[in-house]
């Protein structure tokens, strides 16, 4: 079976998906704050190695993990309204793209894996 990271798209996809998806999350007005002082090219860069390698794709994430990563995002407030904002517009942003339902809930169900460790607890 192919992974992930084949059957959305490969890296083109995944561009294109990490590109589209901070626009929505910068449009999210639940969510704009937490990245006001971020360097977004490098953000995108950074979130694109990421979910390259999460998606089952070349593994070239150097960045911190969960809870390292979204340390200080959980002192300025990040909590499970949050995250559930975030899943929402990573949902919107690939049915945007074309991605068929059983991928969506997978990236879905990816990204919710991962909520304890995001929110340090």
């Amino acid at each position: 079976m192919s992974s992930l990271y084949e059957r959305l798209g490969g890296e083109k996809a995944v561009n294109a998906a990490v590109e589209l998806f901070y626009r929505n999350v910068l449009a999210d007005g639940r969510l704009a704050r937490f990245f006001e002082d971020v360097d977004m090219d490098q953000q995108i860069a950074k979130q694109r190695s990421f979910l390259t390698m999460v998606f089952g794709g070349p593994n070239n994430y150097t960045g911190l993990d969960m809870r390292n990563g979204h340390k200080k995002l959980v002192e300025k407030g990040l909590n499970d309204s949050h995250v559930d904002a975030v899943i929402e517009n990573l949902d919107r942003t690939l049915r945007q793209l074309g991605v068929g339902e059983n991928e969506v809930k997978e990236v879905s169900a990816l990204a919710n894996s991962v909520r304890d460790d995001v929110l340090n607890r």
